[in-house]
């Protein structure tokens, strides 16, 4: 009861001598609060590292939904990238075709691929033209780089292609730079080989492959591919078109 008396007393003495306005009474409140403020950082140090706590997770989420937004961003772009490749390799094809140097008075018709019509037995795609656009059965097709195929049935809106790797397909070619002869014969493979060269031993792979003209069958001049050579020693030619 005493000690309960003795700090009831003090708590007294506390308030009142808070509530006094006197200069030096102030004076002795500031050097009370300069002597037990300081020592009362301990006490605020579990607030303060809460505090700095909750921070870091808004930091933290933050940094998250940016890393999210940011990976979306690189989806996005990854797709237009995408999208800017193919562009960029059809303006190619587009510029190699405005570049082709035949005779001007060949008739050129563009066209685009509808269908793949191919087999395992039969190389062949569909175009989406035909009678109605001046197309002619017999003709040259191209891809802008190089030579496709010939033309092989003529509907009103649509022709069928056979492609040089059909095994109905017989080219007359000519074998630069040593100006050799062959006939580039489709097998349903991706390189068709070169046959009936007139002197094997002037060919070499790498060497440029374009049509002879021989035959009236093609323009002179189209460029079909280049020489390879495959691993029973065959020469072939790897296909400039697509």
């Amino acid at each position: 009861r005493l000690l309960l008396a003795v700090l009831v007393l003090a708590l007294v003495g506390i308030f009142l001598l808070w509530r006094i306005d006197s200069p030096r009474v102030e004076r002795f409140r500031a050097q009370v609060t300069d002597r037990f403020v300081p020592n009362l950082d301990w006490a605020m140090a579990p607030v303060t590292g809460t505090i700095n706590l909750l921070r870091d997770f808004q930091s933290y989420q933050r940094l998250s939904e940016q890393n999210r937004e940011l990976r979306s961003e690189l989806r996005q772009m990854q797709a237009w990238k995408e999208a800017a490749l193919q562009l960029e390799q059809e303006n190619a094809r587009l510029l190699d075709l405005n570049n082709v140097r035949l005779d001007p008075r060949l008739t050129f018709i563009t066209g685009t691929v509808l269908a793949d019509s191919g087999s395992p037995y039969r190389q062949s795609v569909l175009l989406n033209v035909g009678a109605r656009d001046g197309l002619v059965e017999g003709w040259a097709t191209m891809d802008g780089i190089g030579l496709v195929g010939r033309i092989a049935g003529v509907g009103k809106n649509t022709a069928r292609v056979i492609l040089l790797t059909d095994a109905s397909s017989r080219i007359p070619a000519m074998i630069q730079p040593s100006g050799q002869r062959a006939i580039v014969a489709g097998d349903n493979s991706a390189a068709p080989p070169l046959d009936f060269i007139e002197n094997r031993e002037l060919v070499r792979p790498g060497d440029r492959v374009i049509s002879s003209g021989d035959g009236g069958v093609f323009p002179a001049g189209i460029l079909i591919g280049q020489v390879a050579a495959d691993p029973g020693g065959r020469l072939r030619v790897r296909l400039a078109a697509d």
